[in-house]
């Protein structure tokens, strides 16, 4: 009965909420009309390519207009971090600035016996010190060249969706083939407006990375995952690399930004320079919705859960804090950025923007004889498509193979199913694994040693409580392995009819025959083997749809760049972007936050939480504020620069080149941002440069590295 009440309240409140907002989005105090609403240029943000930088917009805003070779001179002081941070050079000597969260996993594999390099930090006091990364590169992007006629004019060759994806991929591989043969570096073609426009990135690589200097983690995620994707903020998200060349010396490097000692005024243009991950702000009305309905709806359920496994580990057992660390921080960040991104999906004044936006452009395109021929019939197609795959969308979600922390019992029925078919086919058909001289091997991976039935049975609820929630409780499949049930009592059914708890027991099935085993009678491989046979079913038929909704969405980005050129900046692609911006505060949760931060707060948190280690304890080297440290003194800051997920590590820089600030997060606003820029309150946050010099100095005394940045090269 509570739990009946519980949805009951949360229903009732959800739809209050949602009536507020309709009338009342433009902030507290505003009550707006949502049908006056009007979309903006500026919706789409301020992420521009360093080949399409609006130099004159900046001139006219700011008073500053970037010279060619400012904007070489930035674009290669910014880095690529690996796969998928942003970075910088910031001295001569190839010293290289990113955030602890781009780097912290690399801590454990790093630390000699005795070290605890997550929990305390690491410092290289001499260039002998500094600790090479195995497996790490940085990606510093020389040029970019046009290349839409290139690959456009190869796509017209194909007969049918399959036949233009396929010229498409072909004609991007020979052209990186042929580009990396000639220059020697890293290249990459980058589809822009969904593929109007084509570019070719060339990069030099470094793959000789050390690590220079790392804070404790405390300092580096003060505030763990309540804290994330907030402002106000005191946390110091930083480390230091350097980049050795083939030689074994640090590089030598003309391009880098240098050190602001006092960081930055609230009237001045700053840039944040990096890596953007991925927006969607250029998709039709429709596919938002399904998006929010369907697709980000299903996937915080599965973040949500495995988040609650990794949380409820970490509390009980503090002995594995650094095995468990980097799953709760990284299984919270996904479900707060799946439930922001849901948020802004669901206020009606975003929605409004998108749909107004989208009326303007299909008038324009039918305004024009030639573009109504060649986008007229756009929008139904999509509709068309999207109609389509929501048909068959919970099926899909719910039977769709586990690929993240998987419980044991379903990788060993996974590979009993998987074994069955393959000793189906003849030796020589076979794949290696299952070749007569490799099977014994194999044979002897399906069940492991020994089982962390804990976890694993933790796992196994997250799956249940997920897939019930996308499916409803009623479906055959999951009647047949749950029995109705959710939770733990789930989980004891099933184990309860299966065997794969035993590997006694599950040794004894490989002994059947192929077909035996596929048709043994046991609850969680009968669920694996059916509900595989549906899923390969659905994505045939959805993989072909979504190539259609591919090619339908270059279309669409085709006709936002012939009716708006490159007014509105392409949609955020991995790949370098600078954008504008000031420090300026903005009005939340019936208050305003500001501009900066000071140290005071750092301390101010810690205290009123009661001085515990989680969320916003402190390392013992923090807890008690140096004299020397003026707590006055700026930390962190919030800026107008448009961000969004692989920004994490960008520097923040002045018209001087100089870094001003370290980009960490966005605020929780931001998270809206994949879909739209409301400059209102979508906000930059990111480390000040004056806070951090500070905590170098005193804090941290890390006097070589602290000369190395106020000089721009080593002594």
């Amino acid at each position: 009965m509570k739990q009946i009440l519980l949805l009951l309240f949360l229903s009732t409140t959800i739809l209050v909420l949602s009536s507020i907002e309709a009338f009342a989005q433009a902030g507290l105090y505003k009550p707006i009309d949502i049908d006056t609403v009007k979309y903006s240029l500026k919706d789409f943000g301020k992420m521009w390519t360093f080949d399409e930088v609006p130099v004159d917009n900046f001139e006219k805003q700011y008073g500053f207009k970037p010279s060619i070779a400012w904007l070489e001179s930035v674009q290669k002081s910014a880095l690529q971090f690996g796969g998928g941070c942003s970075a910088a050079f910031v001295s001569e000597d190839g010293l290289i600035m990113t955030n602890h969260h781009c780097g912290r996993r690399q801590l454990t594999s790093l630390q000699n016996e005795g070290e605890n390099m997550l929990r305390d930090g690491f410092y290289a006091e001499t260039l002998e010190d500094e600790r090479l990364v195995p497996n790490l590169f940085v990606d510093q992007l020389i040029r970019i060249e046009d290349a839409t006629d290139e690959i456009q004019n190869e796509m017209l060759k194909g007969k049918n969706d399959s036949e233009i994806i396929a010229l498409r991929d072909s004609a991007k591989a020979k052209l990186i083939r042929d580009s990396e043969a000639e220059s020697g570096l890293v290249c990459k073609v980058v589809t822009l407006y969904n593929g109007g426009k084509y570019s070719l990135y060339f990069y030099k690589r470094y793959s000789d990375i050390r690590l220079v200097m790392a804070p404790d983690f405390q300092i580096a995620a003060t505030g763990w995952d309540w804290d994330n994707f907030t402002y106000p903020r005191y946390e110091l998200d930083f480390m230091f690399y350097r980049a050795y060349d083939e030689s074994g010396k640090p590089v030598k490097t003309e391009n880098h930004f240098t050190w602001s000692k006092k960081g930055a005024t609230e009237d001045e243009v700053l840039f944040v320079v990096g890596r953007p991950g991925s927006t969607d702000r250029q998709l039709s009305v429709v596919q938002l919705e399904y998006l929010r309905d369907v697709v980000y709806t299903n996937r915080l359920l599965m973040f949500e859960e495995l988040y609650q496994v990794y949380f409820e580990l970490f509390n009980k057992h503090p002995e594995r804090e650094s095995e468990l660390l980097n799953k709760v921080m990284g299984y919270g960040n996904g479900r707060k950025s799946y439930a922001g991104r849901l948020y802004g999906l669901s206020k009606p004044v975003l929605m409004a923007k998108k749909i107004s936006f989208e009326k303007e452009l299909r008038t324009r395109v039918n305004e024009s004889k030639e573009l109504t021929e060649k986008y007229g019939n756009l929008w139904d197609e999509i509709e068309s498509v999207i109609l389509e795959l929501r048909k068959s969308a919970s099926e899909y979600y719910g039977y769709a193979p586990l690929r993240r922390s998987v419980p044991v019992y379903f990788k060993t029925a996974n590979s009993l199913i998987e074994y069955a078919n393959e000793m189906k086919k003849e030796e020589t058909e076979r794949s290696a694994l299952y070749k007569n001289e490799n099977i014994e091997n194999t044979i002897s991976n399906i069940y492991p040693d020994s089982i962390d039935v804990e976890f694993n049975n933790l796992l196994f609820r997250a799956h249940v409580n997920t897939v019930t929630n996308i499916l409803g409780s009623e479906d055959k499949l999951l009647q047949n392995l749950y029995g109705g049930k959710t939770g733990a009592e789930a989980v004891e059914f099933a184990l309860n009819n299966s065997v794969l708890n035993s590997k006694e027991k599950t040794l004894e099935i490989i002994e059947l025959s192929p077909d035996e085993i596929l048709n043994y009678d046991d609850s969680i491989i009968k669920f694996m083997r059916e509900s595989q046979v549906v899923y390969d079913s659905l994505s045939t038929e959805r993989d072909s749809l979504q190539n259609r909704l591919l090619l339908l969405n270059q279309k669409l980005g085709e006709a936002i760049f012939e009716v708006f050129g490159d007014r509105i900046p392409p949609d955020a692609t991995r790949t370098l972007r600078i954008s504008d911006g000031v420090i300026k505060g903005y009005e939340y949760n019936g208050t305003i936050a500001p501009g900066k931060t000071t140290y005071y707060g750092l301390w101010d948190r810690y205290i009123s939480f009661g001085k515990k280690t989680y969320p916003w304890g402190l390392h013992p080297r923090w807890q008690t504020p140096p004299p020397e440290l003026d707590l006055s003194i700026p930390n962190g800051f919030a800026s107008t620069n448009d961000i969004v997920g692989g920004n994490s590590g960008s520097s923040v820089i002045n018209q001087k080149m100089e870094v001003v600030g370290l980009v960490h997060d966005g605020n929780l606003e931001s998270l809206a941002g994949h879909f739209i820029f409301d400059e209102t309150n979508n906000r930059t946050v990111a480390t000040d440069s004056w806070g951090l010099i500070e905590a170098l100095k005193y804090v941290y005394k890390t006097d070589r590295l602290v000369d190395e940045l106020l000089n721009s090269k080593l002594k």
